[in-house]
């Protein structure tokens, strides 16, 4: 098959295919079309135009100097209902499932994880290109009609020859294209220099480049502690089986009791909840009582870069989100509000129903004498160790 370049370098798949047959691209070839994607799909992430406003593009919410989360301190974007989660470290998570095992053997299914996996913090995409569709039709977001919609304003922008060049001879038409923009975001985000480059000061210590203080030593100490942060039960900080660095989530559904957030826009109806993995956005668990609060554990990589925290970005601070584990249920007057009865109106963010969903485990819960887990000198050491997971700390060889 011959292979011409077109609109900045895209391989053409339209010379000397035959029709009806699926084309097969030498590797040369493959490799040039998918360099021509992920220059697409750059270009794409930081066009307004795609939007219905002409206002917002992906990297309106998904900032390059933030981790690709927010780079303001809204609990969440105007008109959304969730704050933004980052884009980075998402190429290891794994596709959506009821029943996860995590076992160094893989016959050993003797603990079930439960909900686990999917993109987004309700799970509910299965693949970089399946998330990268969501936004451009979010009435949230860039609130296009339809696929259509997207397809026209890419034209309009002047995409229309290179995405033709990327196409297949058959067909194309708008679901094609459309699927094909998605493509070229999700390729974008494949770029591992940007998206998941380990280089925090962390990955130099594992990779035996640098030494962690004493204070952060301690925080990792802390952070691993059953009986202190437990902070590694769901954000993994030790290395894969395989010997691949530490992702710092588990990728579990967990229901974590956050406080309700006034400041967005929905909560003004006293009737509304977002349930995370039993909706009102993921509507195939809907019914089922037991998945509702749930939402997706992100990755801590970065975390320090983060202006919000929580599906509903209530916390603003990182030391508050960490202290926010220590003392919700030891402290619930520094959390939730007092009603009309003088009582704490603990996990007010989900109705009482659902209140058995919500994680118990350390360090939540009763704590002895109503002490907490964690002082306030060891959440400020955790809070120092989270700072060692920011990138750019050093360079590490990546491989293409």
């Amino acid at each position: 098959m011959a292979v011409a370049l077109m609109g900045g370098g895209a391989a053409s798949w339209g010379q000397g295919v035959v029709e009806g047959t699926s084309p097969v691209l030498s590797r040369p070839q493959a490799r040039t079309r998918v360099q021509a994607l992920g220059q697409l799909g750059r270009e794409l992430f930081h066009d307004p135009r795609l939007s219905a406003s002409g206002h917002m593009a992906c990297s309106s919410c998904h900032q390059d100097n933030a981790a690709f989360a927010q780079g303001n301190h809204l609990s969440v974007q105007p008109g959304g209902h969730r704050a933004v989660p980052s884009l980075t470290y998402l190429q290891a998570v794994p596709q959506f499932t009821e029943h996860f095992h995590d076992s160094e053997d893989e016959a050993d299914e003797s603990i079930d994880n439960g909900p686990t996996g999917g993109l987004t913090w309700d799970g509910r995409a299965d693949t970089a290109q399946g998330q990268a569709s969501i936004p451009l039709l979010s009435p949230y977001e860039m609130a296009n009609a339809n696929p259509e919609a997207v397809v026209r304003r890419a034209n309009a922008a002047g995409y229309g020859l290179r995405l033709q060049a990327l196409l297949p001879p058959r067909p194309d038409d708008t679901a094609t294209r459309f699927a094909l923009i998605a493509e070229a975001l999700a390729t974008y985000q494949q770029d591992a220099r940007l998206f998941y480059p380990y280089s925090s000061k962390y990955d130099a210590v594992l990779a035996g480049k640098a030494h962690l203080s004493a204070r952060e030593a301690q925080g990792l100490a802390l952070f691993e502690r059953a009986d202190k942060g437990n902070c590694a039960s769901c954000h993994v900080s030790a290395p894969g089986h395989d010997g691949t660095p530490p992702q710092f989530s588990d990728y579990g559904l967990v229901a974590l009791g956050v406080p309700r957030n006034s400041a967005i826009g929905l909560n003004r109806n006293p009737a509304y909840y977002d349930m995370g993995l039993c909706g009102p956005d993921r509507t195939d668990f809907t019914g089922r009582d037991d998945y509702c609060g749930l939402f997706r554990t992100p990755s801590l990589r970065n975390v320090a870069l983060r202006h919000v925290f929580f599906h509903n970005g209530v916390i603003h601070t990182l030391r508050q989100a960490v202290a926010f584990y220590a003392l919700r249920d030891v402290r619930p007057a520094l959390w939730y509000p007092t009603g009309p009865d003088g009582r704490i109106q603990i996990y007010n963010d989900l109705p009482a129903r659902y209140h058995a969903n919500i994680n118990m485990d350390p360090p939540f819960g009763p704590r002895p004498k109503g002490q907490p887990a964690l002082s306030d000198d060891e959440i400020d050491a955790i809070v120092a160790f989270l700072h060692t997971l920011t990138d750019g700390y050093f360079s590490p060889v990546l491989r293409q």
